[in-house]
């Protein structure tokens, strides 16, 4: 690295090499930032009448001796200047070989690299006091006192020479495969994470689509030959599959069509044009990406990749857990099936030879693959009643339907607790059906009619009898507190009530009249989002600005409810007082 950086400092011409600055123009003002400002002493006009005068006291040896001595020093200064600017330009270069270097260079790399020398060095350094060692325990035996024959000398020098030869010799063979097998330390990497992309997520999506091709057409065409979509060729490869399991040649017969699927790709890959699919496949357009997306169309598409992300996650989800509850005996009669069958091939396996074993799987195999689902996909009924592989995967549960079957069951049992005690207590006379199924309902925070001040008649609709979450947006308030409140939209006969979430009084809580309301429509609260929006905007006169209950999943739900019930309430209240 000095070397190098020797290198670029004396790039160029050499400080020697440079004119003589009173032999060489002199450089402009511009060249240099750093100029440092020559002063030129000035003479009075006393002194230049004194050079000139000839009869002043001076004499003519003295003003020519001071236009040298002025000379001299514009001359020096002008030289240190020049070396100014050569110091400057040996800087600039400096500076930029320093940045090319640092962007060159990768301190991760070269602190990896550094580690990998101190372990080399490391071994070596225990390779040599391992050498040492044993040559220092080698040197007391040689010095002990003992005076063999020469012939023996000699005998010995021959051994030894012939023992370093064979040791020679075999480390150069076999010394690299000796190295492979020692232990290290496994090198842990860390793998940098992307950031989060729009343009990167679908082109991994159409990567997935594309890499996953091959399995799909592959099922397509077992799907097509079980289907009998083309009946001569379904029926050379039931024929061709019968003979070769009554044979004993299934294995081969797979592994011939296994090498010729290599030999037609390896033909594909020279570029024949050979389609070898039952199912005519059909090329689906290719768009082109859109190289400038706006805020909604990304927003759109991060929302379809997560879509089809989140079904088939789903779908994969499904089958490893049904899998797993089929042998954790979630279903003891499904799982009964299996134990017996196993059990049954157990003892088959035993007593049977393979060879009828295999026989038997495999006339099995081709009876159901293309007989059996060919009748039972053309009569869903049968294959409902009969087919026990197919009722035995749709019996499995998820987990997510075994949490709602013990939900269910809890909720079941609640609920006839519920009725039998109401049963044994009896009501106070005078107070009808309704009004005494109206008591029951009760929200988080007490009784609905107490909750918002309302008559025991007032309660939700079955529709929403838990509500439907949302947060209430009141523009016409300027604190953050009040502006936006979350809770619970319900819908009585008579009236809309909101339920805020917050503790505290009912204050917070709002009741809007339904005959009090002047309008009702569907409203967006942020226009960049796509769709149709997820709020619903009331207007009463008592507010300037709409009412807007945003954030609702169900919105088209309680739009319609709402609206149904408030063209209900006007209707029935425009009859009364005609």
């Amino acid at each position: 690295m000095l070397k190098k950086l020797d290198k670029i400092r004396f790039r160029g011409h050499k400080r020697d090499e440079f004119l003589d600055l009173a032999e060489s123009p002199n450089a402009s003002d511009t060249e240099c930032g750093d100029e440092i400002p020559v002063k030129i002493p000035r003479t009075s006009t006393r002194d230049n009448e004194e050079l000139r005068d000839p009869a002043g006291p001076g004499t003519v040896i003295m003003a020519s001796g001071v236009q040298d001595f002025n000379r001299t020093e514009s001359d020096r200064l002008n030289e240190i200047k020049g070396h100014l600017e050569i110091a400057l330009l040996e800087k600039h270069f400096l500076q930029e070989e320093l940045r090319k270097l640092r962007e060159e260079t990768n301190a991760e790399t070269l602190r990896q690299e550094l580690e990998k020398e101190r372990q080399k060095r490391l071994e070596l350094e225990q390779k040599v006091n391992e050498v040492l060692k044993a040559r220092t325990e080698e040197v007391p035996a040689a010095q002990q006192p003992a005076k063999p024959q020469a012939q023996a000398n000699g005998t010995d020098k021959r051994s030894h020479t012939v023992s370093s030869r064979l040791q020679k010799w075999f480390g150069d063979k076999f010394g690299e495969y000796v190295e492979d097998f020692r232990f290290q330390p496994e090198e842990s990497t860390v793998e940098t994470e992307e950031p989060l992309s729009a343009r990167r997520l679908t082109e991994n999506m159409r990567r997935l689509k594309r890499g996953a091709k091959p399995v799909t057409n592959f099922v397509k065409n077992l799907s097509a030959l079980s289907d009998w979509y083309s009946i001569y060729t379904s029926a050379i490869a039931f024929i061709i599959y019968m003979n070769a399991v009554w044979h004993g040649w299934a294995i081969p017969m797979f592994l011939f069509l296994a090498i010729l699927r290599l030999s037609l790709n390896y033909l594909i890959a020279r570029g024949w044009r050979i389609q070898w699919s039952i199912v005519p496949e059909v090329s689906e357009p290719m768009e082109p990406p859109k190289e400038d997306l706006t805020v909604s169309e990304k927003f759109q598409l991060v929302l379809d990749v997560a879509q089809k992300a989140q079904n088939l996650f789903g779908k994969m989800a499904d089958i490893l857990e049904k899998i797993k509850n089929l042998f954790m005996w979630v279903q003891p009669e499904i799982t009964q099936k299996l134990y017996i069958a196993l059990w049954a091939a157990f003892i088959a396996s035993c007593f049977l030879p393979y060879r009828i074993i295999g026989l038997a799987m495999g006339l099995y195999a081709g009876i159901k693959f293309f007989l059996i689902d060919f009748v039972f996909k053309r009569c869903p009924r049968l294959r409902a009643k009969y087919d026990t592989p197919y009722i035995i995967w749709t019996s499995l549960p998820t987990d997510p339907q075994l949490k709602d079957r013990s939900n269910a069951t809890v909720s079941r049992r609640l609920q006839t607790a519920a009725s039998r005690s109401y049963v044994g207590s009896s009501a106070p006379a005078g107070i009808s059906k309704d009004e005494d199924t109206s008591r029951f309902h009760t929200t988080k925070r007490g009784n609905f009619h107490e909750v918002f001040n309302l008559s025991e008649n007032e309660r939700p609709l079955p529709v929403c009898e838990n509500g439907w979450r949302c947060c209430l947006i009141n523009r016409d308030r300027k604190m953050p507190t009040d502006y936006i409140r979350n809770g619970v939209l319900y819908v009585t006969e008579n009236y809309l009530c909101f339920e805020s979430s917050k503790s505290g009084s009912s204050k917070r809580n709002k009741v809007i009249k339904l005959t009090d309301i002047t309008d009702i429509q569907k409203y967006k609260v942020l226009s960049v989002l796509p769709g149709s929006g997820m709020g619903i905007a009331v207007s009463t006169p008592s507010t300037q600005k709409p009412l807007v209950f945003g954030a609702m999943v169900h919105r088209d739900e309680a739009f319609e409810t709402i609206f149904n019930q408030y063209v209900k309430i006007t209707s029935a209240s425009s009859s009364s007082e005609s």
